[in-house]
């Protein structure tokens, strides 16, 4: 079923559906922990590989500024997959204030991140574009 409203002055507005409660309960221990535990998060990459959710961890977990960059892009991949299969036609929004988009927004944002890190400035520049697009309101500072 499509989660796309329409909003009252402008585009369509999207919403990702949430992860399943078993990927929620093993994100939810591997946020938690006070250690990594890289097996604990490979288990969840083979539970869920299409949840941005799941990429957007492994992003912010990624042991150098490479294989941070490369689970944020696969993230945001398997994000614009959900979008379109929940209604997305390329344009409208897709808000921050709805908690089950937030990973979708935070692989975008570490993927910008860490573009520039790698010094790619042309596609840091699109995922910030990009991301003002789908939340003029932005996505707040401390994510």
């Amino acid at each position: 079923m499509a989660n796309v409203s329409l909003t009252p002055s402008g585009p369509p507005e999207t919403v990702l559906p949430v992860d399943p409660p078993n990927v929620q309960q093993l994100i939810n221990e591997i946020s938690t922990s006070l250690t990594l535990d890289r097996a604990k998060l490979l288990q969840l990459v083979s539970l869920a590989p299409r949840s941005p959710s799941v990429w957007a961890l492994y992003g912010q977990h990624g042991l150098d500024t490479l294989e941070s960059y490369a689970a944020y892009r696969v993230g945001y991949h398997r994000g614009l997959d959900m979008l379109r299969a929940n209604g997305w036609r390329g344009s409208g929004f897709v808000r921050w204030q709805h908690p089950s988009n937030r990973a979708f927004l935070l692989c975008l944002l570490g993927l910008q991140v860490n573009a520039e890190h790698i010094g790619e400035a042309d596609e840091a520049e699109r995922c910030r574009l990009f991301l003002l697009q789908l939340d003029p309101s932005g996505v707040p500072e401390d994510k």
